[in-house]
This record gives C-alpha cells, sequence and structure tokens, in this order.
C-alpha cells in the first residue's frame, strides 16, 4: 500500500474533545514504559513534540516526576485541552504548553530552544507530517549532545484491506472520528524500511528502528 496523507493538523474541536475523551491505555502504556526504559526517569528538559489535547503528556509526567516537559503541538483546539488538562492535574510547575508548528517553532520566542533538551519524546506525530525529516531535525535541533530521542508512531500496513481490519480488531467501539481518524493514520504511516531511509538521509546514524508491537514501530536515538 502507498502511503497517503492525512491533515497535518487536528484543529477541529469536535476532533479534539473525541481524542481527550477516548481511550488509548494500550499504546498510552506502550509509550510510557518504552520512555521509561529507554530515556530513564533521572532528572531531564524533555520537549513531547505532537502533544495533541495532553493525556499522554500528563501520564509521563505523573510517571517521571524529575522531568520538565515542553509539550508542543501545533493545533489550538488540542494545545488548550493541553493547558487546561495540565492545570487540572496540577502539573502547571512541570509542564509548559506550547502551541507552534515545526520546524519554525524551534528557536522562536516562547517557543522551543534548541540544544536544550536531554530527551525528545514523541507519539503518533510522525504520521501526520508531509515531510518526515521535519521530525529527524528538530530532534538533531533539539537534543544537547548526548540526549535521547524516543519516538513512537504507527507503522503502514502491507494493504488497505489489512489497515481496514486493524480498524475492526481495535476501535470496533470507538467513535466513529477516531475509527476514520485512524483508517486514515495508517494509510499514512511508514514503514520501518522508510523510517531507516529518513534517519540516513538526516544523519541520524546508529539510531535503532524496530516493531513495539503489531501496529506500532519505535525509533530510539541518542545525539552524538
Amino acid at each position: 500500500m502507498q502511503r497517503v496523507l492525512e491533515p497535518e493538523l487536528m484543529d477541529d474541536p469536535a476532533q479534539a474533545q473525541a481524542y481527550a475523551a477516548a481511550d488509548f491505555e494500550d499504546a498510552e502504556r506502550l509509550f510510557v514504559d518504552l520512555v521509561e526504559r529507554e530515556a530513564g526517569p533521572g532528572p531531564a528538559r524533555v520537549a513531547d513534540l505532537g502533544c495533541g489535547p495532553g493525556g499522554l503528556t500528563i501520564r509521563v509526567a505523573r510517571s517521571l516526576p524529575a522531568w520538565q516537559i515542553d509539550a508542543l503541538d501545533g493545533a489550538a483546539a488540542m494545545i488548550a485541552l493541553t493547558r487546561d488538562g495540565v492545570d487540572a492535574a496540577g502539573l502547571a510547575g512541570r509542564v509548559r504548553a506550547v502551541h507552534g508548528r515545526l520546524p519554525d517553532v524551534v528557536g522562536a520566542p516562547d517557543g522551543l530552544p534548541p540544544g536544550a533538551y536531554d530527551q525528545v519524546i514523541s507519539s503518533s506525530l510522525l504520521h501526520h507530517l508531509p515531510d518526515p525529516g521535519v521530525l529527524w531535525q528538530a530532534c538533531a535541533r533539539l537534543l544537547r549532545p548526548g540526549g535521547i530521542a524516543v519516538i513512537l508512531d504507527l507503522a503502514r500496513p502491507a494493504t488497505d484491506a489489512d489497515a481496514r481490519a486493524l480498524v475492526r480488531s481495535v476501535a470496533a467501539d470507538a467513535h466513529p472520528i477516531l475509527q476514520a481518524d485512524f483508517l486514515h493514520s495508517l494509510r499514512a504511516a511508514f514503514t520501518p524500511a522508510e523510517v531507516t531511509a529518513q534517519l540516513g538521509r538526516a544523519g541520524l546514524t546508529g539510531w535503532s528502528v524496530s516493531m513495539a508491537s503489531s501496529r506500532h514501530l519505535a525509533v530510539v536515538g541518542r545525539r552524538p
């Protein structure tokens, strides 16, 4: 199956609310476990790229209480929900919600300072980007020397029939908006081989790409 682009931003308020109310327990636990294993629990300044409505950011912040997190999203509707959730969780002192888009937000006033982060983490952003190199370039620019990137995203199935079957098996009871978006996201995702090639073009040698579940791929790497 060839890649089919989907909209980069989820800025429809109904769409944002559907995501905020959804149960992504399996994927969120997978991501938090990956981050804890690869990045470690010690004190760190962290950039969370593509935070969406903020539920996963809050979960990471609670699991890793020594982390200071700058949570970025380009959709105004999503970042508004992130700010509300962070305030309600009492995490405003450790989590800063940033509205902006890559790559312009890197180095912008009130944006993400380059070379300032011990960790860059991201879940389900890569497949939204028309140019995937934007994410890898951002990782290289944001991380301090020795900093670690931990990225989780969907992996594109071999056929459209496989993608539809995956939606039926994973999201049969989900909101119709989420079902449609999940199918679009599977079509827009990359294969591990494609991601490996992207990392090579970005000069990120030694970064690993692996399947983290039947539908997720993981990228882990360290800036020299």
